[in-house]
Order: C-alpha cells, then sequence, then structure tokens
C-alpha cells in the first residue's frame, strides 16, 4: 500500500533548504491554505528540526499520513536504525497525558503495521514548546522535550546501543501498511477474493497456522473417508470469526464442487457481514462500469454466510436429504440451544412436535447424513454464554457420545478450562468413549480485536473474576497502550471519546440488555435497534453508531467490533466485597437472581465480559451516580461498582 507524506527529504538537504521553501512545500502539497495556527506550528517545527537535526545523516518526514487510519505524524526522523516519532504541541506548557498517547500510539502502530520498521526501534517523542525541561531516560516508552535538547535526545539514543542493519529509507518510505481490518473490513477483503496473510500483517502467522491445521484436518479425512469435527478456541477478538471466514472462502475457491459455508447463531453478525458484504460487492461493481445486480449479489452472499436456523430449518424438513455443504463452519457454537429451549421453539414455531434433538446434535446429524467423509468446524468462545438455554460446548460433546461416537474430535487443551466445561473434566464427559485428538494450533491465544493491548482480555478477565490483586496489575501493564477510563458523568464520557477518536473511527455506546434504569440517563438499551445501520452507517445517519445515541447491548455486539466503547454499567451487577450481585429488573423494581440460578448468574456475567471487550482501541466505562429520591436507582447500588473499578486502578475523568 502507497504511504503518503507532504514532505520527505535527506536530513542534509533539509537544513540547507530555505525554510520558507519547506513550508510552500508543505501547504502546497497540502490541498488547502492553511489556517494561521497552522502555518506558525510549521515554522516553530521547521526552526527546531533545523538547529537540532545538524551533523545527523539520514531522512526527514514531514507530515506523514498513516494509511487508512488518516491521521498525520508530524516528523520521522530516520538516522542509522532508530526511527523517532516527534509530535509538536506548539505553544503548550506542559506534557498532557492525550498527547503522550497520541504519540505513543503512533509509534505503536509503526512498529505493527509498518512493514519497514517492525525489526526497528522507534522511539516516540512529544515537543511541547513552552514547557520545563523534562528528565529523560533511554528506556522511557516516551520521551518529553521542549525541542532544545532534541539533537541530545537523539545522540543519546544513538549511543546507547551497537548500530545494527541501518534503515532502507526508499524501502520505508514505500513500505507496506497493514493496519488490523474490522471483522468488516476482513470479511469484505476475504470475499472478494483475498487470503487472510494478505490483509493481516503480525497477527497472520497466528490465524494461518489455525487454518492450514483446519485444512490439514480437512484433507485427511477426505482421504481416509471420517468425519471429524473440529473445536478452535480463542480469547476474546483473538479471531475465530476470520478464521471461520477464511475456511469457507478459501476452501471454496480451492476445490468448486466440495462446497463450505460460514453458519452462524448471532443474527446481528449475520445481518452486518451480509449487508457489509453486499454494499462493498456493489460497490466494487460500480467502479468496473458494471451494473450491479444487487439480487444475485445478494443470493451469492448469503451462500456464503448464512444464519444457523435457516440451515437447521431447511435440513429439518427432509431428514434423508444430504447437505449442499461438506464442509460447516459454525461460529460461537457455544450458543447452540440445548434440547429443551430447541424442542420447544421447533414445536412452537415451526410445527415439528416430534423433533428429538438438541441443536448440537441436529447439526451434527445433518453432516453425518454422508457416508464417507464430512467435516465440522465448531469456533468456541469461553465464558460468551448470554442467553437462556444456551448449551455451552459440553452438549456438542454428550451429543458425540450419545449417538456419533465414529465422529473423531480435534481441539487444544484450552478446551479443558473450567470456563468452557463448566468445571467438569473431559474423562467425566467422554467416558472412555470418544476419539481425542489434541493439538494447540487450534487455540488463538492473542487478541487482534485489541491491538494495542493483548492482555486486555485477561484483564477483563480477572476484573470480573473479583481477582482485584491480578486486575491490578494488569491494568498498569495495558493502561499506556490502551486507554480505559471510568467517570460518572456521561458527558465526559463522550469528551473522552471524541478527543481519542479519528474520524475513520468507530464509536459506539454499549450496555447490558438489562440496564433497564440507565432511562434516567438518557440511555434506552432496546430489543431492537437497526444493527446494519449501527455498525455500517456514517456520520451524517441518525442511527449509526458514531452519533452516541442508539445504545447497542450484548446480544447485538456480540462477535462484533468497535474502535473505541461507553461502556454503561447499570445496578444489574453489583460489586461488593464479598464479589458480585445479580439483579434482573421487572415491572418497577430491581429482583436478586438467587444463588440457585447459577446459569442466570453467568449469562449476566458474560453479558458484561462481551461489552467490556468489544473496542479495539479504548473504552470509557460510565458508572451513574443513582439518586436516592428514586428507589430504582439507589447510589450505593452504584458506588460499589465504581469503588471496585478505582481500586483496581482504573484511572478517573
Amino acid at each position: 500500500m502507497k504511504t503518503f507524506f507532504q514532505y520527505s527529504n535527506d536530513i542534509e538537504n533539509f537544513i540547507c533548504e530555505d525554510i520558507e521553501s519547506i513550508f510552500g512545500k508543505l501547504c502546497m502539497d497540502n490541498g488547502y491554505d492553511p489556517k494561521p495556527e497552522q502555518r506558525n506550528s510549521w515554522k516553530y517545527e521547521i526552526g527546531i528540526l533545523k538547529s537540532q537535526l545538524v551533523g545527523l545523516s539520514g531522512r526527514i518526514i514531514l507530515e506523514y499520513t498513516i494509511p487508512r487510519v488518516g491521521t498525520r505524524i508530524d516528523a520521522v526522523v530516520i538516522t542509522e536504525d532508530i526511527i523517532f516519532v516527534i509530535e509538536f504541541k506548539f505553544g503548550a506548557n506542559n506534557y498532557i497525558q492525550s498527547a503522550m498517547d497520541q504519540v505513543y500510539y503512533y509509534a505503536y502502530d509503526l512498529h505493527n503495521f509498518h512493514k519497514e520498521s517492525k525489526n526497528c526501534v522507534i522511539v516516540p517523542i512529544l515537543v511541547a514548546s513552552e514547557a520545563i525541561d523534562a528528565v529523560y531516560s533511554v528506556n522511557d516508552e516516551i520521551i518529553k522535550s521542549n525541542g532544545k535538547n532534541l539533537s541530545v535526545i537523539i545522540n543519546d539514543f544513538l549511543s546507547s546501543r551497537e548500530i545494527r542493519t541501518k534503515v532502507d529509507l526508499e524501502n520505508w518510505e514505500n513500505s507496506d501498511y497493514k493496519p488490523t481490518p474490522t471483522i468488516i473490513e476482513a470479511a469484505q477483503r476475504l470475499y472478494s477474493g483475498h487470503e487472510v496473510e494478505s490483509i493481516i500483517n503480525h497477527e497472520a502467522d497466528n490465524l494461518a497456522k489455525t487454518t492450514s491445521k483446519i485444512n490439514e484436518i480437512i484433507e485427511y479425512s477426505k482421504y481416509h473417508k471420517k468425519k471429524s469435527i473440529c473445536f478452535v478456541t480463542g480469547v476474546p477478538g483473538a479471531g475465530k470469526t476470520l478464521v471461520g471466514l477464511n475456511l469457507a472462502s478459501s476452501r471454496q475457491n480451492l476445490v468448486q464442487d466440495e462446497h463450505a459455508v460460514f453458519l452462524s447463531g448471532n443474527g446481528p453478525l449475520v445481518e452486518v457481514l451480509q449487508e457489509s458484504l453486499i454494499r462493498d460487492a456493489v460497490r466494487r461493481s460500480n467502479q468496473d462500469g458494471k451494473k450491479a445486480d444487487r439480487k444475485k449479489i445478494h443470493l451469492d452472499v448469503c451462500s456464503f454466510v448464512q444464519i444457523v436456523h435457516k440451515y437447521r430449518d431447511d435440513l429439518a424438513r427432509d431428514t434423508t436429504r444430504l447437505p449442499h455443504e461438506r464442509i460447516v463452519i459454525f461460529d460461537e457454537a457455544q450458543r447452540a440451544w440445548d434440547k429443551k429451549q430447541i424442542c420447544n421453539f421447533m414445536k412452537q414455531k415451526k410445527g415439528y412436535a416430534d423433533f428429538d434433538f438438541s441443536e448440537p446434535e441436529f447439526l451434527i446429524s445433518t453432516m453425518d447424513r454422508f457416508e464417507d467423509w464430512a467435516v465440522i468446524v465448531c469456533l468456541v468462545g469461553g465464558g460468551q454464554e448470554i442467553y437462556k438455554g444456551e448449551a455451552g460446548i459440553i452438549e456438542w460433546l454428550e451429543s458425540i457420545k450419545r449417538r456419533f461416537k465414529n465422529w473423531e474430535i480435534y481441539l487444544s487443551n484450552t478446551l479443558l478450562d473450567k470456563e468452557y466445561l463448566n468445571g467438569k473434566t473431559m474423562e467425566e464427559i467422554s467416558s472412555g468413549q470418544l476419539k481425542f485428538y489434541y493439538d494447540n494450533d487450534l487455540h488463538l491465544s492473542t487478541s487482534i480485536r485489541s491491538y494495542r493491548s493483548d492482555k486486555l482480555s485477561e484483564f477483563i478477565k480477572a476484573l470480573l473474576d473479583k481477582d482485584q490483586l491480578r486486575a491490578k496489575d494488569l491494568y498498569q501493564q495495558i493502561k499506556n497502550k490502551y486507554p480505559i477510563r471510568i467517570t460518572r458523568n456521561l458527558k465526559n464520557a463522550k469528551k473522552f471519546i471524541s478527543e481519542y477518536a479519528k474520524e475513520t473511527d468507530r464509536t459506539g455506546i454499549v450496555a447490558s440488555s438489562r440496564g433497564q434504569r440507565l432511562r434516567a440517563e438518557g440511555l434506552y438499551v432496546m430489543t431492537n435497534i437497526d444493527v446494519p445501520s449501527w455498525f455500517l452507517n456514517g456520520l451524517d445517519d441518525v442511527r449509526s453508531s458514531n452519533f452516541l445515541e442508539v445504545v447497542a447491548s450484548e446480544f447485538k455486539i456480540q462477535g462484533l467490533e468497535i474502535d473505541y466503547a461507553i461502556v454503561a454499567w447499570d445496578a444489574d451487577l453489583r460489586a461488593n466485597n464479598d464479589g458480585w450481585e445479580f439483579y434482573n429488573f421487572r415491572g418497577s423494581a430491581w429482583n436478586k437472581i438467587s444463588d440457585k440460578n447459577s446459569n442466570e448468574k453467568n449469562y449476566l456475567l458474560n453479558a458484561y465480559r462481551v461489552l467490556l471487550t468489544r473496542a479495539r482501541q479504548g473504552m470509557v466505562i460510565f458508572v451513574p451516580l443513582g439518586n436516592n429520591e428514586d428507589k430504582t436507582r439507589q447510589i450505593k447500588y452504584y458506588d460499589g461498582i465504581y469503588k471496585y473499578l478505582r481500586d483496581v486502578g482504573i484511572e478517573e475523568i
């Protein structure tokens, strides 16, 4: 991908070039007449850099635009094997946190997504022109300067290390830049024929290994005429859905008559993916000068990504008919319904009085109709069951034990964890009757959603486990990479988000579906929202998440993501010294969930797990103040929550 900058030159030539000439090039390439404050800032930056870079060799780039992201780095100075990323705050008399975060993220994104920067030393420097001298060390994550000692800082870094391979300046300027795509962007590119390795940079190895392992299992199953089921586990945001989409796309391109399909019971996810793929296909067709046939595109997309209920209902009509697909990928397999839930549904809604399966059992039975080979891939999230009747992964294993003992099971050791098996052991579940093959390539351990901190999911787990010491330690590790704040003021939350988010970022407010008393704060958690519009529409549409008006619940956002989130925390999940208290709001009062109802408690805890892991780049947790004049919003309901979050160390705004 081509990179863009407004000025680039060798350092020696930059120093010799007239300041007005440099300024003129910046104005010319900018495409518009800069405001006076921008002009003054540029002249200050040029003057400082010309005086501070004397004696150095290398390259200077001004106004480096990060592709796709749209933000610009004031100056990049490359000398020897070090890249200095410099952000100037002209007129600033102190080093504010948001500015330090800004330059840190520039450096972090270059390291992760800019191919020629990956193995370089990258030093972020914040220059506040009117600030006092700041103490620094070459071990600091962010260097603070007022600009007068830039040459000293640069030379200190150069002398502190043995020079390795110098940066190839031409390659650097023309390097690929691959920021982590959203699941929507990734789906569009996979559907249009790209492979996962071509659209993701540093995460590709992890995803490609898992995809490769599943392809090995598919080929083995075909050759030996076996029926196999693979369980792919992963931390929240690790790319399980992306692996599934990649498999569905690549297998169809590989063998035309084999047929693979991506199925999900997550209605909002399917709605958003289908609509985004249709819009993108229409756009590409129009760009090629062809009239887009939206109806045909819709049919093609729906054969690639389907709602699992339609697949189930279609094959329930004729229990002898073979499926069209040999390879079926079930996203969020842990959310498949138990026997009671689906039998009631099929009887009352579909008229099948004799339906006698759990959903996992029926789905396996459809693929078991083949006499020779078939492969099921289950994408599994731990602690993600959020709705009554969701059977969890145990029901898949129990179904195999009851009716399909000839199936071979592939999984990673992670599936043995309590969050997947609810405290049971695999020996208890299988009773020695199942064929297990363990391979840790079937686990995705790194989150690519929260790409700025791979420890976010660990932090949220510790937070919800009420492991305060662990949560506190993890927060300290991630706070400079992934901003998390708490507030009692919704306006402050929105202001924080607006300061951090770029125009190309997607922001939104999310809350528990049980958070009904957030209405007093102007936040209505509705059962139905226009999900595709919320995720896909732009800044000019009030239905868009970016307006920070329409609230999405865990049911609407699970499996999807935004860049910055406001997580509104209501009194349904309350913190006390011993743990959590769980409540439902019915009629006009909160009702405590009984200790006997452990499933209901888990659903609520998992709802907050979903909400707190949706943001790719940062979030604010908003806890209302409450009001003692309203019996449903007593101050004590909320104070315990806020105190716990504050005691974990989360910064207040």
